[in-house]
């Protein structure tokens, strides 16, 4: 089995890898680069994708499905999986960070789509695909793919520690490729919360808080030391993500529900509210927060930006001329999480992505077997046999 390492890897963004076995090939995500143009901006596949059999999406964020309008406009013709929350969630998610002319002739193929559930095997030739839940977003899995021979894990992206969502266990493999956002960060989510719940306190008259529509966006409304409102455009979605039971914690859904239904809805004609404020996207780049930031900004009203911020990206200036100021939650595996996750897998030979070279080096030394030299455009081969 190899994989082509084609988006992600010493970088953050454009999250993709191609699994290879004898005349087999499936595409593991499909993401784009926020903060990057022209062929940077989407997976390295160049003539390869004619012969993908299948595409698998682990979850709708733009970093994992952004490219698939642009993947079919290149001559894709294979199957396309997902869950049914990323099949709900993607065409957002592209009209926010697809090419417009891709979009308009390729747009969002709702037909094409084969849903499965978190916890399913699937199958692509004679390669085997076990999903499972993330821990990241209602939807979202991870994948391990097996030929008889090797296994390799794809983690995308997980949460181990979330306060909110259930992540199964990764299984032994033969190669990890392991959420490696953070890098060596040892802070807790817990820790971050509290940080986070605390500013707000702070700022309980007026703040915004950017955040995706998914995912972060309930682990913030469980943080929320107090009364909240959200633009409007969220309450559907965030309604359904909090229905899907089985992507929560025991007795969450009920908490989130009631927290929810006491949020104030705001629009874009409200003026500024005097309460906290959560607006999608998280980075100020597409949705309502792209309107929000400048707006708050020239308003001076508070703002607390909670994830990752791509340079260049409207939070990313903000934040760096001071006018906003930033705390992690994490959404994305601390140090201890992903050390448990590898000693879980078998301390296999493990690959980092979403995350710059220089922490994958401060990884490293945590876990031995990581690789923090592979690139995005490299090839690797997976080890055979161990852990079959």
């Amino acid at each position: 089995m190899m994989l082509d390492l084609a988006g992600g890897f010493g970088e953050k963004g454009r999250t993709s890898v191609v699994v290879r076995s004898g005349n087999n090939r499936i595409l593991l995500d499909v993401g784009i680069k926020v903060g990057a143009t022209g062929a940077e901006y989407y997976p390295a596949l160049d003539g390869s994708i004619a012969d993908i059999d299948a595409l698998f999406v682990s979850h709708a964020h733009e970093d994992h499905v952004g490219a698939l309008s642009w993947l079919l406009s290149r001559g894709y013709a294979g199957r396309i999986f997902m869950t049914a929350e990323t099949r709900a969630e993607a065409p957002a998610t592209l009209a926010g960070y697809a090419d417009p002319g891709d979009l308009k002739r390729f747009p969002f193929p709702e037909d094409r789509i084969e849903i499965f559930e978190p916890g399913e095997m699937l199958k692509s030739g004679n390669l085997t695909v076990r999903t499972g839940r993330s821990g990241h977003v209602v939807g979202g899995v991870w994948f391990a793919v097996d030929d008889g021979k090797s296994r390799v894990v794809y983690s995308a992206d997980v949460v181990p520690d979330s306060n909110v969502f259930v992540m199964d266990a990764i299984p032994e493999c033969d190669l990890l490729v392991l959420d490696a956002s953070y890098g060596a960060d040892p802070v807790p989510g817990a820790a971050r919360a509290e940080a986070i719940s605390g500013w707000v306190a702070r700022h309980s008259n007026g703040c915004l808080l950017p955040t995706p529509l998914s995912g972060r966006s309930l682990e913030l409304i469980a943080a929320l030391p107090g009364p909240f409102a959200i633009h409007a455009g969220m309450r559907a979605s965030l309604e359904a993500q909090i229905a899907a039971t089985s992507a929560l914690l025991p007795g969450v859904s009920e908490m989130l529900r009631l927290r929810l239904r006491s949020a104030a809805d705001w629009t874009d004609v409200d003026p500024l509210p005097s309460l906290p404020l959560l607006a999608d996207d998280g980075m100020g780049e597409a949705g309502p927060s792209s309107r929000l930031l400048p707006r708050a900004d020239r308003a001076g009203f508070p703002v607390l930006l909670t994830g990752h911020l791509p340079s260049g990206s409207p939070g990313d200036l903000l934040h760096k001329a001071g006018r906003a100021d930033w705390v992690r939650m994490p959404t994305h595996p601390t140090l201890s999480g992903n050390v448990d996750i590898w000693e879980k897998a078998g301390r296999p030979e493990t690959l980092g992505h979403s995350c710059a070279s220089e922490l994958l080096d401060d990884l490293k030394a945590h876990i031995p077997s990581l690789r923090p030299q592979c690139r995005t455009g490299q090839t690797i081969t997976v080890p055979q046999g161990k852990n079959i």
